[in-house]
């Protein structure tokens, strides 16, 4: 009876000894990890290149003014629309010395000239009304006479423009008015009432005293890499976005591509131009813009994201399908697949699963 307790005194220990191992060795295995089951999708793939830049009017017009002086009055503020002809600033012109002396010295000759041919013209109108001279010779005369004096008030008329820049004779001619050479919206005035302007003149490019724009005819510019030079050409539709407009996407052509590159940082970049379909809502000059150009697409194919995709050392690349998910352990058979074009985000499936298939994604954290 004893031997027989022992016995089972024995086989108790055994299955505590047994059951504490088992339990030991159950708490102490790695939990199976649970990934994320993603079923692969039809769609479309782009591989897309971004290239930074700004937007900006095809043309502005530099405003400078017809004679030197100083700036009198401003009568137009920036962001303002003008026409043509419209009247920007004036200027008080400062007489110059060699200008008032060459047109005086005209005028002298002038009145000279008026009193030697008004007194011929005396001489010349007494013998005609005398039946002496043909009317032929009276009428010679009588034009140089005429245009003594038109030479007379034209000197006077010049002087006075050398001295303020004005006509009396001529309400057209005022050179003292900045008037814009062009249609469009003021995007700066760098001077203001009293600055000291320069004329154009064969020295010297000139003061400018306003910057003039066509915000309705506005461009992308920005500069592409080497490497994706060959993938773009002209005609291709930009999607252009801007920082300073979150919620927009521009739509823009492309419609030029520099035919000679820039080294800069060991990379040779070529300038590019877009042409803007403006939208409703203002473009401001000089916004910091993406520009977003599709260089290759494929369309209506099964996709996946790049994250379930692993590669061998080989290049070749699988995927895990799943087999089984019981809720706390999933099984998978690992699958070779051929895949294609890749935008960052998903990529494009040739060959290997289909529709129905489910495989594994990110690991799921606990």
């Amino acid at each position: 009876m004893k031997k027989a307790g022992r016995i089972l005194l024995l086989i108790i220990v055994g299955v505590i000894i047994i059951a504490t191992f088992k339990f030991l060795w159950d708490t102490s295995r790695p939990e199976a990890p649970n990934y994320e089951i993603i079923s692969p999708t039809w769609g479309n793939v782009y591989n897309t290149t971004t290239v930074t830049g700004n937007i900006e009017p095809r043309n502005e017009t530099a405003v400078k003014p017809e004679i030197s002086g100083t700036i009198s009055t401003i009568l137009k503020e920036v962001g303002q629309y003008v026409n043509k002809g419209d009247i920007i600033a004036t200027v008080q012109k400062i007489p110059d010395a060699g200008e008032i002396s060459a047109a005086e010295y005209r005028l002298q000759v002038a009145n000279i000239n008026l009193d030697q041919v008004a007194k011929e013209f005396d001489r010349q109108k007494y013998l005609y009304e005398s039946e002496v001279l043909s009317k032929n010779d009276y009428e010679i005369i009588e034009a140089r006479y005429y245009k003594a004096i038109e030479e007379k008030e034209n000197a006077k008329d010049a002087l006075e423009i050398a001295k303020t820049g004005t006509s009396r004779k001529s309400n057209t001619v005022n050179n003292t008015l900045v008037r814009s050479s062009s249609s469009g919206t003021i995007l700066d005035i760098p001077v203001k009432k009293g600055d000291r302007v320069i004329h154009t003149n064969p020295f010297n490019e000139g003061t400018t005293v306003a910057v003039v724009a066509n915000m309705n005819d506005l461009i992308f510019r920005g500069s592409i890499d080497e490497s994706d030079i060959g993938k773009i050409w002209e005609g291709m539709p930009v999607s252009i976005s801007v920082g300073a407009m979150p919620n927009e996407t521009i739509d823009a052509v492309l419609e030029y591509i520099a035919p000679k590159g820039v080294k800069e940082s060991g990379s040779v970049l070529y300038e590019i131009k877009a042409a803007i379909k403006v939208p409703k809502i203002p473009i401001r000059a000089n916004y910091s813009a993406n520009a977003e150009i599709v260089i290759d697409q494929v369309e209506n194919i099964i996709k996946i994201p790049e994250s379930s995709v692993e590669f061998n050392k080989n290049g070749s690349t699988y995927v895990y399908v799943l087999k089984s998910d019981n809720g706390k352990n999933q099984t998978f058979t690992k699958k070779a697949v051929e895949i294609g074009l890749y935008d960052g985000d998903y990529i494009e499936v040739k060959s290997g699963i289909s529709l129905d298939d489910k495989i594994r994604g990110r690991k799921v954290e606990n």
